[in-house]
């Protein structure tokens, strides 16, 4: 239950934006954008906050101009997974 709850937490955290990288995250699949692929990332304890900034960097790392998050989970040890979009 709690895992969901976290899962409800970054659907409703993935509006934000970050500025600071090249990488936008969407909460859909953007029109006209194709998928290249997806990346995962984890973080020692449970700040969503930490999460979304590491698959931003990922993103903006492999070159996605825009990424959605579709997963993320964990209670002292986060983990998720973002689709990347170009």
């Amino acid at each position: 239950m709690k895992n969901l709850t976290k899962a409800f937490a970054v659907i409703a955290l993935t509006t934000a934006s970050f500025a600071t990288f090249a990488a936008t995250e969407v909460s859909m699949a953007p029109a006209g954008e194709q998928s290249i692929g997806m990346v995962s990332a984890s973080t020692h304890g449970s700040d969503i906050t930490t999460l979304q900034n590491k698959l931003a960097a990922k993103a903006a790392q492999e070159g996605a101009s825009s990424y959605r998050i579709v997963s993320a989970g964990g209670e002292n040890h986060m983990y998720g997974t973002a689709e990347l979009y170009k």
